[in-house]
């Protein structure tokens, strides 16, 4: 062989056994370790997998679809999809709302369903003081495509996991009779809100989940809590006095979230100007420093679309490819400026 030819079957070997490796990595996970859930960058494009109080926060009836490719030089190590509904009903102080989402590990190896309801009661304590509770009901279910795993015992020491013709080698791994599971999964929270802030704080899997497929205990495939909290401010720049001009504002805001061992803050800002808004965060895992996280959007007419990067800063930075993240959301009526209640809040950046 030449130099070019060494060259590209060392890639080629390389690129094979990061697959492979990816693969047993998901296995692993598959059968030893706890779940943790997807996250979103665009964490204000999909209110309803943030905070179950938020449902009706857009006042207007409203579609969102969220596309998130985390790591993509990993071949499609993890793709999420999410689509919501929520309307808010004035005369209950109420909000209604329905998610599904679908997340995807491991080019398809391990698969993640949801499709959950949810309902939010606005309180009015006075003019510029609002509270939102919350509360989420929703159906899991956990797939494993046993056609795609790759075991110990398949790979041959020099030719890797395919015989000369392209096919697998054989395993002797016994298929287990049942590759996906159900499971009922609740979640709660509350959103307090005012003209110029708002915080909120919601917990995901009270119920303690079990989404095991093959463990063999009680307790082994439990999901554990996700807590989260998060805040901001709204800083008025130029007043938004009809529906075509949606106002100058800047919104420093944070998210902290928490899930077994794992923990993540996002810090940053989100910004408008009439109809084109952008934002930068930063995220941290308290282990090392994540992502610095750019976004730009535009709106128009009754369309939101959104376009957000994650540029990894780990060490990992030359390994994943960062994270792709779009987001549309549709409003179905024009919100009208109303004096009072519900409007002259601080979630512009939830709303429109």
């Amino acid at each position: 062989f030449n130099d070019r030819t060494c060259s590209n079957l060392i890639d080629h070997m390389n690129n094979r056994l990061t697959k492979i490796l990816f693969t047993l990595l998901m296995v692993a996970l598959t059968g030893v370790s706890h779940a943790q859930d997807p996250h979103f960058s665009q964490f204000y494009a999909n209110p309803l997998y943030l905070n179950p109080a938020l449902a009706g926060s857009a006042l207007t009836p409203r579609l969102t679809m969220n596309y998130r490719n985390q790591w993509p030089a990993l071949s499609n190590a993890y793709v999420t999809y999410s689509a919501s509904y929520d309307q808010f009903f004035d005369k209950a102080k109420s909000g209604l709302g329905m998610i599904i989402m679908a997340d995807v590990a491991g080019d398809g190896v391990y698969k993640t369903n949801k499709v959950a309801g949810t309902y939010a009661y606005n309180v009015e304590f006075s003019r510029d003081l609002y509270l939102k509770a919350g509360f989420e009901a929703g159906i899991g279910q956990v797939t494993v495509n046993w056609d795609k795993l790759v075991f110990l015992d398949q790979i041959d020491p020099i030719r890797g996991p395919l015989d000369p013709s392209g096919n697998p080698f054989p395993s002797q791994e016994t298929r287990p009779f049942n590759l996906s599971t159900y499971y009922l999964d609740l979640a709660a929270g509350f959103v307090a809100y005012s003209k110029n802030w708002y915080g909120g704080f919601s917990v995901k899997h009270v119920n303690a989940p079990n989404e095991s497929i093959i463990a063999t205990r009680a307790t082994f495939g439990l999901v554990p809590l996700r807590l989260t909290v998060h805040g901001g401010a709204e800083i008025s720049l130029k007043d938004s006095y009809n529906n075509r001009d949606r106002g100058t504002f800047l919104s420093p805001n944070f998210m902290y979230v928490r899930q077994g061992e794992f923990q993540q803050l996002n810090v940053g800002a989100y910004a408008n100007f009439e109809s084109i808004f952008g934002g930068l965060w930063y995220r941290h895992t308290f282990t090392n420093d994540d992502a610095v996280i750019f976004l730009l959007g535009t709106r128009y007419k009754m369309f939101k679309i959104g376009y957000s990067y994650d540029l990894t800063i780990s060490e990992l930075t030359n390994d994943t490819g960062g994270a792709h993240e779009i987001s549309v959301a549709i409003h179905f009526a024009q919100l009208k400026r109303r004096k009072g209640r519900n409007y002259l809040n601080c979630l512009k950046m939830f709303q429109f």
